[in-house]
Protein backbone atom coordinates (compact mmCIF):
# COMPACT_ATOMS: atom_id res chain seq x y z
CA UNK A 1 0.00 0.00 0.00
CA UNK A 2 1.38 3.24 -1.19
CA UNK A 3 1.75 6.00 1.51
CA UNK A 4 1.40 8.64 -0.80
CA UNK A 5 0.34 12.44 0.33
CA UNK A 6 -1.04 14.99 -2.23
CA UNK A 7 0.85 17.88 -0.79
CA UNK A 8 4.25 19.41 -2.81
CA UNK A 9 5.70 19.97 0.34
CA UNK A 10 5.48 16.10 1.51
CA UNK A 11 7.15 14.51 -1.80
CA UNK A 12 9.22 12.36 0.24
CA UNK A 13 6.33 10.48 2.00
CA UNK A 14 5.81 9.20 -2.02
CA UNK A 15 9.20 6.67 -1.29
CA UNK A 16 7.92 5.21 1.78
CA UNK A 17 5.09 2.33 1.35
CA UNK A 18 3.98 -0.30 4.20
CA UNK A 19 5.30 -3.18 1.95
CA UNK A 20 8.78 -2.09 3.44
CA UNK A 21 8.17 -0.79 6.81
CA UNK A 22 8.88 -3.72 9.69
CA UNK A 23 9.12 -3.35 13.12
CA UNK A 24 12.29 -5.33 14.84
CA UNK A 25 14.36 -4.79 17.93
CA UNK A 26 16.66 -1.86 17.78
CA UNK A 27 20.22 -2.25 16.42
CA UNK A 28 23.59 -0.49 17.86
CA UNK A 29 23.69 1.67 14.02
CA UNK A 30 19.81 2.86 15.05
CA UNK A 31 20.79 5.02 17.72
CA UNK A 32 21.44 8.38 15.69
CA UNK A 33 18.14 8.23 14.08
CA UNK A 34 15.70 6.88 16.61
CA UNK A 35 17.11 9.72 19.03
CA UNK A 36 16.48 12.25 16.58
CA UNK A 37 12.75 10.81 15.74
CA UNK A 38 12.30 11.41 19.68
CA UNK A 39 13.74 14.93 19.93
CA UNK A 40 12.12 16.09 16.94
CA UNK A 41 8.91 15.56 18.69
CA UNK A 42 9.63 17.68 21.44
CA UNK A 43 9.01 21.05 19.80
CA UNK A 44 6.96 20.13 16.81
CA UNK A 45 4.26 19.32 19.88
CA UNK A 46 5.22 22.08 22.49
CA UNK A 47 6.22 19.79 25.12
CA UNK A 48 8.71 20.68 27.32
CA UNK A 49 12.54 19.54 26.80
CA UNK A 50 12.94 19.29 30.99
CA UNK A 51 11.98 16.58 32.81
CA UNK A 52 10.90 14.42 29.69
CA UNK A 53 13.39 11.54 27.74
CA UNK A 54 14.39 14.52 25.93
CA UNK A 55 17.16 14.88 28.59
CA UNK A 56 17.29 11.53 29.24
CA UNK A 57 20.98 10.41 29.51
CA UNK A 58 19.28 6.92 27.86
CA UNK A 59 17.76 8.63 24.97
CA UNK A 60 21.37 8.63 22.92
CA UNK A 61 22.10 5.23 23.81
CA UNK A 62 18.49 3.40 22.97
CA UNK A 63 20.62 0.33 22.13
CA UNK A 64 22.78 -0.33 24.91
CA UNK A 65 19.83 0.69 27.25
CA UNK A 66 17.89 -2.23 26.47
CA UNK A 67 20.29 -4.90 26.69
CA UNK A 68 18.85 -5.95 30.18
CA UNK A 69 16.49 -8.99 31.10
CA UNK A 70 12.94 -8.17 30.71
CA UNK A 71 13.26 -5.44 28.59
CA UNK A 72 13.44 -4.76 25.01
CA UNK A 73 13.30 -1.75 22.73
CA UNK A 74 11.88 -1.88 19.37
CA UNK A 75 11.72 0.17 16.36
CA UNK A 76 9.87 0.80 13.11
CA UNK A 77 12.06 0.97 9.74
CA UNK A 78 12.45 0.67 6.47
CA UNK A 79 15.08 -0.28 5.04
CA UNK A 80 18.09 1.93 6.75
CA UNK A 81 16.05 4.48 8.01
CA UNK A 82 14.49 4.41 11.28
CA UNK A 83 10.60 6.24 11.63
CA UNK A 84 9.89 5.56 15.33
CA UNK A 85 9.82 3.05 18.36
CA UNK A 86 8.91 1.95 21.61
CA UNK A 87 9.91 0.03 24.24
CA UNK A 88 9.15 -1.78 27.50
CA UNK A 89 11.68 -1.56 30.64
CA UNK A 90 10.83 -2.35 34.58
CA UNK A 91 9.39 1.04 36.34
CA UNK A 92 12.39 2.65 37.82
CA UNK A 93 12.04 2.94 41.49
CA UNK A 94 9.43 0.86 42.33
CA UNK A 95 9.10 -2.85 43.66
CA UNK A 96 5.88 -4.48 42.29
CA UNK A 97 6.12 -5.80 39.25
CA UNK A 98 5.17 -3.28 37.01
CA UNK A 99 6.69 -2.72 33.44
CA UNK A 100 7.31 0.93 31.86
CA UNK A 101 6.12 1.21 28.17
CA UNK A 102 8.91 3.90 27.16
CA UNK A 103 9.97 6.08 24.73
CA UNK A 104 6.82 5.56 21.86
CA UNK A 105 7.55 8.39 19.31
CA UNK A 106 7.29 7.98 15.38
CA UNK A 107 8.17 10.24 12.93
CA UNK A 108 5.49 12.54 11.08
CA UNK A 109 6.44 10.04 7.37
CA UNK A 110 4.45 7.12 9.54
CA UNK A 111 1.94 8.67 11.78
CA UNK A 112 -1.62 7.87 11.13
CA UNK A 113 -0.65 4.77 9.45
CA UNK A 114 -1.35 2.19 12.23
CA UNK A 115 2.07 1.32 13.14
CA UNK A 116 1.70 2.87 17.08
CA UNK A 117 -1.75 0.41 16.97
CA UNK A 118 1.15 -2.35 15.72
CA UNK A 119 4.03 -1.25 18.50
CA UNK A 120 1.84 -0.96 21.13
CA UNK A 121 0.16 -4.40 20.38
CA UNK A 122 4.30 -5.77 20.31
CA UNK A 123 5.11 -4.18 23.23
CA UNK A 124 2.23 -5.36 25.52
CA UNK A 125 2.78 -8.53 24.35
CA UNK A 126 6.54 -8.53 25.26
CA UNK A 127 5.57 -7.30 28.71
CA UNK A 128 3.51 -10.08 29.14
CA UNK A 129 5.99 -12.68 27.47
CA UNK A 130 8.30 -11.34 30.42
CA UNK A 131 6.15 -11.79 33.39
CA UNK A 132 5.13 -8.09 34.40
CA UNK A 133 1.84 -7.57 35.86
CA UNK A 134 0.83 -4.01 35.06
CA UNK A 135 1.97 -1.92 32.29
CA UNK A 136 3.06 2.14 33.11
CA UNK A 137 3.53 4.90 31.24
CA UNK A 138 3.66 8.36 31.25
CA UNK A 139 2.77 11.11 28.72
CA UNK A 140 1.94 14.56 28.01
CA UNK A 141 -0.98 16.03 27.36
CA UNK A 142 -0.26 17.57 24.04
CA UNK A 143 -0.25 13.71 22.95
CA UNK A 144 -3.51 13.56 22.44
CA UNK A 145 -4.08 10.52 19.48
CA UNK A 146 -1.47 8.81 21.40
CA UNK A 147 -3.54 9.12 24.47
CA UNK A 148 -6.38 8.19 22.68
CA UNK A 149 -4.45 5.11 21.17
CA UNK A 150 -3.69 3.91 25.17
CA UNK A 151 -7.28 4.56 26.19
CA UNK A 152 -8.33 1.86 23.03
CA UNK A 153 -6.09 -0.26 24.86
CA UNK A 154 -7.66 -0.03 28.46
CA UNK A 155 -5.47 1.96 29.66
CA UNK A 156 -6.76 3.74 32.85
CA UNK A 157 -5.98 7.67 33.91
CA UNK A 158 -4.26 7.50 37.38
CA UNK A 159 -3.99 10.60 39.88
CA UNK A 160 -0.03 10.33 40.48
CA UNK A 161 2.84 8.94 38.67
CA UNK A 162 4.07 5.81 39.59
CA UNK A 163 8.60 5.18 40.78
CA UNK A 164 10.59 7.89 39.85
CA UNK A 165 11.20 8.55 36.32
CA UNK A 166 12.58 11.59 36.55
CA UNK A 167 10.01 12.48 34.17
CA UNK A 168 8.26 15.65 36.17
CA UNK A 169 6.98 17.24 33.29
CA UNK A 170 4.83 14.69 32.02
CA UNK A 171 1.45 14.78 33.63
CA UNK A 172 -0.42 12.04 32.39
CA UNK A 173 -0.16 8.41 34.40
CA UNK A 174 -1.87 5.27 32.90
CA UNK A 175 -1.71 1.77 33.94
CA UNK A 176 -3.05 -1.39 32.75
CA UNK A 177 -3.07 -4.61 34.10
CA UNK A 178 -1.63 -7.09 31.49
Amino acid sequence: MDLSVSSPQQKYYNKVSQDHIIIREIRPGDNPQIEAVIKDCFPEFEIPLKGTAYEDSETPHMYESYQGEREVYFVVASENEVLGGAGIKQLQNFDDNVCELQKMYFSPKIRGKGFGKQMFEKCLKAAKDFGYETCYLESASQLKAAIHIYEEFGFTHQTKPLGNTGHYSCGVWMTKAL
